[in-house]
């Protein structure tokens, strides 16, 4: 968040600052930033190759490439931006303008998509049958916990089995999604007391301590927590990785559209 507000700061103060017109395209830092932006697009280029080609893999790990490719996909468009000094040119400049917009949204929202099927924004992929265990495994540390109160067990579990139902449709992939969200929430709502009240009493029955009885409920809310935000990543995985792959299918012609449009723009100021 600290990175995309001072992007936006810069990205403001370039705004504000146009009509003074302080930078050309055609000369001095205002070319050196068009040469440089552009030089940065290309190079994104390297982190699909270093996935890629064979005799690149000895070359860092893909998730260090990744981070750079993120890096350099928001620095560029920023440096295109104060070159162009956000305003419109001519037509070729202004086709490759767009193309470049285009290329560095879908990469935002590509981004978006990435981080919900990784651990972590570098991380690595996810698979649905990882995260089935992870909710298997907290529902076992939950059981202990969950024999106290038989209708929490039973709305948790039915929960878990509607989200390991695999969905029928697009459609119904996406009103899950919507839906999930409140459902948990609302059963995470519903069943913090009803444990605290169960643990209570077996406190009261096993003559635990108040130290003791503290501990014990903020392991089963901890788990609790665990276990519903698991629930909420499984019930969307399936929908995300089909995102993702779509996405992956529209960025590439889009970025290959940038790269001839940016050929073009070059070839036509220095030529004409």
């Amino acid at each position: 968040m600290i990175s995309y507000a001072l992007v936006a700061a810069v990205l403001y103060l370039g705004w504000r600052g146009r009509v003074e017109q302080y930078l050309t395209a055609e000369s001095g830092l205002g070319y050196a930033l068009g040469i440089v932006g552009g030089s940065l697009m290309l190079l994104l280029l390297l982190y699909p190759l270093r996935k890629r080609v064979r005799f690149m893999r000895w070359l860092g790990a893909t998730k260090h490439w990744f981070r750079l490719h993120m890096i350099l996909g928001v620095v560029g468009p920023v440096l295109i931006l104060f070159h162009a000094n956000f305003e419109l040119g001519s037509l070729n400049s202004n086709v490759a303008l767009i193309s470049m917009l285009l290329v560095a949204g879908s990469g935002l929202v590509g981004r978006y998509f990435y981080s919900r099927i990784h651990y972590g924004l570098y991380g690595r992929k996810m698979s649905l049958v990882e995260l089935r265990q992870i909710t298997v495994a907290t529902d076992h540390r939950l059981g202990a916990v969950l024999s106290f109160v038989p209708d929490v067990q039973r709305r948790l579990h039915a929960l878990e089995t509607a989200v390991l139902t695999p969905p029928a449709t697009v459609l119904h992939s996406i009103v899950r999604i919507l839906f999930m969200g409140l459902r948990t929430r609302w059963a995470h709502f519903a069943s913090r007391g009803r444990i605290r009240r169960a643990l209570r009493k077996e406190a009261r029955r096993a003559g635990w301590s108040r130290a003791e009885r503290k501990q014990h409920v903020l392991d089963a809310i901890d788990y609790l927590d665990v276990y519903l935000e698991t629930v909420r990543t499984v019930s969307s995985f399936g929908f995300y990785e089909r995102l993702f792959a779509l996405w992956h299918v529209l960025h590439l012609p889009l970025f290959i559209i940038l790269v001839f449009t940016g050929v073009v723009h070059v070839l036509a100021v220095h030529m004409y």
